[in-house]
């Protein structure tokens, strides 16, 4: 009999006919994982998140049987080697399920016999979703770059295969109005509230977010590493604690007690994976469907470029290696700044000739008036009546 653990997401216990029990972490399109620490535990908890990252192999078939220089062999080959060690925990956890699930397609043919066109219908054939099909490229082309060095292949015919061109801009980045139903939605002291201020004021990935605390706070500033390529290329940012955050996480419950601010049930970390899941649930609620955690970091470098920051400027805060992400955030911003100063230039200008156009003059006095950076004075027209010395003295050189 089969049993959900549901404090364990895609964990279950399988007892077979002799009453014995066994643990699997069974996620859809993945192969299951044994699982053998007890639930509940410390050991398990690791063995858990181990799971999820993609550091424990699966089981395998007793019926499977491995065919040497096959797609799946070069797979196995490569899950165990220090190249894919070294790529960070949420890396292996996405290279390994997209692998996976190509293994159930092409598992068993020869690697040698993969060709360009066998790689562009393999990253098509996930029609409409110009992401996920990135997604299998990307893989493929790690994995057959390593084929290549351990000898299984002669060279690499992923990277005859161009990506996708994206159709948008990818996640939806929040609005200063959708920023305040937020806020709005959950006061200050709130969970909700704490996690939305430490995305949007330092403008950091979910998987940085979860792990920051008071233990990162040096001489008033959060110094930390980054998650992603921390193994490989790592990035160490120092950002300055603004008031506006300091005050919502010394005014959250638990927030300076624990490891972390952001704090689960019973006062423990997310993981990347379980936090993005909650705080869709909290924009759900504020009825905010279309945002979510990452649109904030893509919302605060947007909101550093309107503020004039340049792009090298804002890549100090997100951590952004490439300027070419970053490039985006102030080339929308310069051409919103540029296009304001033309129109309040254009509108300045209709205002000046409306001005001389519309202008009453009496039928008796001069008027002054500024045109055109001058002053000048104005006159009645005097009609078929002769000048008078006033008209004179008023246009007179001497």
């Amino acid at each position: 009999m089969i049993v959900v653990r549901k404090h364990y997401k895609y964990v279950v216990e399988d007892t077979d006919r002799h009453g014995k029990t066994r643990v699997y972490l069974r996620r859809p399109g993945h192969r299951k994982i044994r699982l053998r620490e007890a639930p509940g535990t410390p050991e398990f908890d690791d063995e858990y998140r181990r799971a999820l990252a993609g550091e424990i192999a699966p089981a395998q078939s007793k019926s499977e049987v491995l065919i040497p220089g096959s797609f799946r062999d070069l797979c196995v080959t490569y899950y165990r080697s220090a190249v894919f060690g070294r790529l960070d925990s949420r890396t292996r956890y996405v290279r390994r399920g997209v692998l996976d699930n190509l293994c159930e397609k092409c598992g068993s043919n020869p690697v040698s016999t993969l060709l360009p066109k066998h790689v562009m219908a393999l990253r098509d054939s996930k029609a409409g979703k110009p992401e996920a099909g990135n997604g299998i490229l990307k893989a493929l082309r790690a994995l057959l770059a390593f084929g290549v060095q351990v000898g299984m292949i002669e060279k690499n015919p992923a990277k005859e295969v161009g990506y996708i061109p994206a159709s948008g801009s990818g996640f939806h980045s929040w609005t200063p109005a959708e920023i305040e139903t937020f806020e709005a939605f959950y006061p200050i002291g709130s969970p909700a509230r704490l996690a939305f201020a430490v995305l949007l004021y330092t403008g950091q990935r979910r998987s940085d977010a979860v792990r920051l605390g008071i233990k990162d706070i040096r001489d008033g500033s959060l110094t930390f590493t980054q998650v992603k390529n921390g193994k490989r290329k790592p990035v160490t940012l120092t950002l300055p604690v603004v008031p506006d955050l300091w005050r919502i996480i010394e005014a959250t419950p638990g927030a300076l007690e624990g490891n972390t601010f952001i704090q689960g049930m019973n006062g423990r970390p997310y993981t990347p994976e379980s936090f993005g899941n909650r705080f869709r649930d909290w924009c759900n609620a504020a009825g905010l469907p279309q945002c979510s955690s990452h649109g904030l970091r893509k919302a605060a470098a947007a909101r550093l470029a309107e503020l004039g920051c340049s792009a090298h400027e804002i890549a100090a805060v997100t951590g952004h290696r490439s300027l070419k992400e970053v490039q985006r955030y102030t080339n929308a911003a310069d051409q919103k700044r540029l296009a304001k100063r033309a129109f309040a230039r254009l509108v300045s200008n209709e205002k000046s000739h409306s001005q001389h156009e519309n202008r009453r003059w009496d039928g008796k006095d001069r008027q002054a008036i500024d045109f055109e950076g001058g002053s000048y004075e104005m006159v009645p027209k005097t009609g078929i009546e002769p000048v008078t010395l006033r008209f004179s003295v008023a246009c007179s050189t001497n």
